[in-house]
């Protein structure tokens, strides 16, 4: 089933894939990772000018990784809100996706969160690097893959 939004992008020539909606009717599109950043770049120009969260998560052990972005636009009142979900898979070898910083400034420490527990590297992020864990962690502890660093050898090392 088609949404308004999926529907006025394939009207502009806009490559994506309609995702349905979620319980709650929120529109889900998934977009690939070489055009999200022009596709949010319509979108936040379009009036999709609040990100309101950016999360990530791996979609199954040794399979593809999910940036999710829930967007808002606000055309007729604060009581409307117009809200999208989009989401953008990455391979899990070399997970990469452009950063949209430039589009929606408060994405800074989600997308930053997103690296330091998946991975995920965001292209032309200023300040891409651990927010969570120590710079000299080994491995992502979010992946369904990880394999956790055991405690006690750890604490002896100290």
């Amino acid at each position: 089933m088609q949404g308004r939004l999926s529907a006025w992008l394939v009207k502009h020539g806009l490559i994506h894939r309609s995702l349905g909606f979620d319980y709650q009717g929120i529109e889900t599109l998934q977009i690939k990772p070489e055009d999200w950043h022009s596709i949010a770049v319509i979108l936040y120009v379009y009036g999709y000018n609040y990100l309101r969260s950016q999360c990530a998560y791996d979609v199954a052990p040794g399979g593809l990784l999910a940036s999710v972005y829930h967007l808002t636009r606000i055309e007729y009142g604060v009581d409307q809100p117009e809200e999208v979900c989009i989401k953008v898979f990455a391979p899990r070898r070399n997970p990469r996706i452009p950063s949209v910083f430039w589009v929606w400034k408060s994405v800074d420490f989600q997308e930053r969160e997103s690296y330091d527990m998946l991975g995920i590297s965001y292209d032309t992020h200023p300040r891409l690097k651990r927010i969570l864990m120590p710079e000299s962690w080994v491995g992502w502890p979010l992946r369904k893959d990880y394999i956790a660093p055991n405690f006690y050898e750890i604490q002896d090392a100290y």
